[in-house]
């Protein structure tokens, strides 16, 4: 589990929101499965939009930018993101997410994020709850950050008592199906930079590189 901060610049915020405005909304219920739909009030953004292409776009790039998203999550491939809107009232009660999603082509959820595009002061409530082996985690992050998520966990978005929640929505196929091997590419990776930024290219950077370079021939999935 990762929060990544500054995903999307103020700028970037700003663009977006503009985008959002004013655009039509439709019932979460439309991509929720058949016992999900027991717990899912929210609104999502029509992808009918005349910007939703638009703002695809600008967040996967976000996305793609961004050095820790990139070495945590291993992206293979991308669902299409859900634009969420929560209301006064609105929830999303306890449920775990579908691990084959789409239809051609289909990917497999390995992690969810929820990047969030309203500002906590925004709205009341509204926490996403992660429940793991660890304990039951809230997140309520500043507007432009995300949190990376197993997709096999239980989880909710707590009720809205007042003001919009708004945030984006994905999940990820990663290139490393194991988490536990994701997790070992992610430390080795952080350790190789670092010993990079303070001696430079030397013979235990390249041995180093080596292992990470054959893990990742022996892990993959391309």
């Amino acid at each position: 589990m990762f929060c990544i901060a500054e995903i999307l610049s103020n700028a970037q915020l700003q663009q977006i929101r503009q985008l959002l405005a004013d655009q039509p909304f439709q019932s979460g219920n439309v991509t929720a499965g058949w016992a999900a739909t027991l717990v899912k009030n929210n609104e999502q953004l029509d992808p009918k939009a005349r910007h939703y292409e638009k703002l695809q776009q600008l967040i996967v790039s976000a996305l793609a930018a961004n050095e820790v998203f990139a070495l945590a999550a291993m992206p293979k491939a991308l669902r299409p993101l859900l634009f969420s809107r929560y209301t006064t009232g609105m929830g999303y009660g306890e449920h775990v997410d579908n691990a084959l999603m789409g239809d051609e082509p289909r990917i497999r959820s390995d992690l969810s994020f929820t990047l969030f595009l309203s500002a906590p002061g925004d709205y009341e409530g509204g926490e996403l709850v992660i429940e793991d082996t660890s304990g039951t985690h809230a997140h309520k992050l500043d507007a432009g950050s995300l949190v990376l998520y197993p997709s096999d966990t239980l989880h909710r978005v707590e009720t809205v008592t007042s003001g919009v929640r708004q945030v984006a929505v994905g999940w990820v196929q990663c290139l490393i199906r194991d988490p536990r091997q994701r997790q070992i590419l992610f430390d080795l990776e952080v350790v190789r930079r670092q010993l990079f930024q303070q001696q430079g290219k030397t013979a235990e950077f390249d041995s180093l590189s080596k292992s990470c370079s054959n893990l990742w021939r022996l892990w993959a999935d391309p």
